[in-house]
């Protein structure tokens, strides 16, 4: 997701501190979700192993389900964003999260 790592006494209100055996040993920032949805059009552009634009439609189909399972269209934009990904239309996103 694209996690900093910084030290304990540096940690916000909104970053997770992480003890070990009743210690505090580090603290993990979170990106925001619109830089993690990026992070996730990268590594499933390198797991498929080619440009989530020269995927066929079937498994554009399925990239679309799944970032929707891990709620990719809930952020601002995130239509926009896969569908530029994937390089196709919003309409084709929509067509595709109403197939079922």
């Amino acid at each position: 997701m694209g996690g900093q790592l910084i030290e304990p006494e540096q940690a916000g209100d909104d970053d997770v501190v992480l003890s070990w055996e009743g210690r505090v040993v580090v603290a993990v920032r979170l990106p925001h979700l619109s830089d993690s949805l990026e992070r996730i059009l990268a590594d499933l552009g390198r797991r498929h192993g080619k440009p989530l634009a020269e995927l066929d439609r079937r498994t554009k189909q399925t990239v679309v389900r799944n970032l929707e399972a891990r709620g990719a269209f809930t952020l601002r934009h995130g239509v926009e964003t896969v569908a530029a990904a994937l390089g196709v239309s919003r309409f084709t996103i929509y067509n595709y999260l109403n197939r079922e």
